[in-house]
Order: C-alpha cells, then sequence, then structure tokens
C-alpha cells in the first residue's frame, strides 16, 4: 500500500484544493461586492447574469425569512460538516475520487460559513435563466458543494459497477 509519507500528502492535497476552493469563492464575492449595489444585475450570456443578492437561509433561501436564529443553526450545520469531512478525508485518503470530491464540499461549507460568520448572510451573485425561468443565485462555493455531491455519487456508482463485475467468491473476502 501507500506508505505515511504518501498518505498525508494527499490528505494535504485535498486540504489544499479545499482552500483553493474557500480563496476563490471569497475573492469572487468581495469583486462582485466591490463592483454591484444590491440587486444590480450585468448580462452576461444570453442565459447567465451576475448579480449582488445575499441569502440569510440555507440552499434555495431555506429559512431565509426566519428572524435570525438560523445563522447560528446552520453555522453550527457547517462546522459540524467541516469536522465530519475531515475525519472522512484521513479515513478514507486512499479513495482519491472521494477525496476529491469531499475536498470540494469542504471548501464550499467554508466559504459559506465565512460568509455566515462575518455578516449572517451568504453572498450570491451568479444567477441562470432562460426565457422567464430564474434558478435561485448562487456562489461559487455553492459550485464547489454541487461538483462534490455529483463526483460521490458517480464515485458510488462507479464502485457500485465494479462489485457488480466481480465473482462472489471475490465478493465475500
Amino acid at each position: 500500500m501507500h506508505s505515511q509519507l504518501e498518505r498525508s500528502r494527499y490528505v494535504t492535497r485535498y486540504l489544499g484544493i479545499a482552500a483553493l476552493v474557500v480563496v476563490l469563492d471569497q475573492l469572487s464575492k468581495w469583486f462582485v461586492q466591490a463592483r454591484f449595489e444590491y440587486g444590480q444585475r450585468l448580462d452576461v450570456l444570453p442565459f447567465l447574469d451576475f448579480t449582488l443578492v445575499y441569502n440569510t437561509g440555507a440552499a434555495f433561501s431555506f429559512l431565509a425569512d426566519q428572524a435570525g436564529w438560523q445563522r447560528w443553526i446552520l453555522s453550527a450545520i457547517a462546522v459540524l460538516a467541516s469536522l465530519f469531512i475531515l475525519w472522512l478525508l484521513f479515513k478514507n485518503k486512499d479513495q482519491k475520487r472521494f477525496c476529491y470530491a469531499l475536498a470540494l464540499i469542504l471548501g464550499g461549507a467554508i466559504g459559506n460559513l465565512i460568509d455566515r460568520l462575518d455578516t449572517g448572510r451568504v453572498v450570491d451573485f451568479i444567477l441562470l435563466h432562460w426565457q422567464g425561468w430564474h434558478y435561485p443565485a448562487f456562489n461559487i462555493a455553492d459550485m464547489a458543494i454541487t461538483f462534490g455531491a455529483a463526483l460521490i455519487i458517480l464515485d458510488e456508482l462507479l464502485r457500485w459497477k465494479r462489485q457488480k463485475h466481480v465473482s462472489p467468491e471475490k465478493r465475500s473476502k
């Protein structure tokens, strides 16, 4: 198998990816807030706008209409999820695709956590739309979480496919 040094390099790589997501997320949010007024929109493509909006809730503005307690609950969930992801990274450091996915999710969770702790709201600015339909605005952290979740699903499907093709004798070992 891998030596302890090689395994710690993998974990460092995954943490580096998470840190890169946090930096890109925070820089993009800073850039948009420095150049846009709240609600201002810039048409980028026929289906893509940049617009500055804030979300005090979770995904799809879930709980955004609450009195403020959700800031602390959602922050606590993000901290606990981040700790759990770190544990999973160390426990599964040889499963590269799974750990890349976890790194993306970790970076996204921390990026949004920084916003929530700093101002009580998450900065969103990417708006997809088409012929009157609008997807809720999102940010780089949200993209990382979504791509990470999709990568976990892909990893599980590929693992399931590999196991399906393994003989029953080898599966029981």
